[in-house]
C-alpha cells in the first residue's frame, strides 16, 4: 500500500504533470493568485514555496536553477526582485488556500492560492505633492482655465424626427 508517500500525480503522465505545475507556478508569481482546484493547488504550492525559498538569495545559482521552470524572463526577474526580497523576514507558508466551493460541472472542490503578503502597487504608494506651481518627479503639469476645444465640447443634440401628427393632434395643440 502506498500510503502518504511521493506526491499527487494527479492522474496525468510525467511530462504533462510537469508542464501542468511549471504553467500554474509562472501564472501565480504572474498574477499573484489563481483559482484552480483542490489537488492542483496542493501540488503548486510546493513547487512555489521552494522556489520563493530561493528567490530570496539572489544568486546566479539560484536563478539558474528556478530558472528550469520558470522559462518567462520578466516573471523570473519578478519573482527575484519583488516576491522573494517581499518574504525575506518569513520562515515559510509564503501562501494560502481560501475555499471557494464546488464546481458546477463535476463537484470538485474549487479553491483560491495566493501571496499571504500583497505586493506594494503604485497605486498605493503615498502620490507626491507640488509646491506652488513647481511639478514633483513623475507628476504632469496642470493648466487652469484650459478650454475645450470643438470636438470635445458638448454640442446641443439634435432634435428627433417625430412620426407625422394625424389631424385630431394637430387640432389640439
Amino acid at each position: 500500500m502506498n500510503n502518504k508517500t511521493g506526491f499527487n500525480r494527479l492522474s496525468r503522465r510525467a511530462g504533462q504533470r510537469r508542464a501542468l505545475l511549471k504553467n500554474m507556478v509562472t501564472s501565480l508569481f504572474k498574477y499573484e493568485r489563481i483559482t484552480t482546484t483542490k489537488a492542483k493547488a496542493l501540488e503548486v504550492r510546493r513547487a512555489a514555496e521552494k522556489m520563493i525559498t530561493r528567490a530570496k538569495v539572489d544568486s546566479v545559482h539560484n536563478r539558474r536553477e528556478i530558472a528550469k521552470t520558470i522559462t518567462n524572463e520578466v516573471i523570473l526577474k519578478k519573482l527575484f526582485s519583488d516576491i522573494g526580497p517581499r518574504f525575506v523576514s518569513r520562515a515559510g507558508g509564503y501562501t494560502r488556500i481560501l475555499k471557494l466551493g464546488q464546481r458546477f460541472g463535476d463537484a470538485a472542490e474549487m479553491v483560491f492560492l495566493e501571496f499571504v503578503q500583497k505586493g506594494v502597487t503604485a497605486e498605493a504608494a503615498p502620490e507626491e505633492k507640488s509646491v506652488k506651481g513647481k511639478k514633483a518627479p513623475g507628476e504632469t503639469p496642470v493648466v487652469e482655465n484650459e478650454t475645450k476645444s470643438e470636438s470635445t465640447a458638448t454640442a446641443p443634440k439634435a432634435k428627433r424626427a417625430s412620426k407625422p401628427k394625424t389631424a385630431k393632434e394637430e387640432a389640439k395643440v
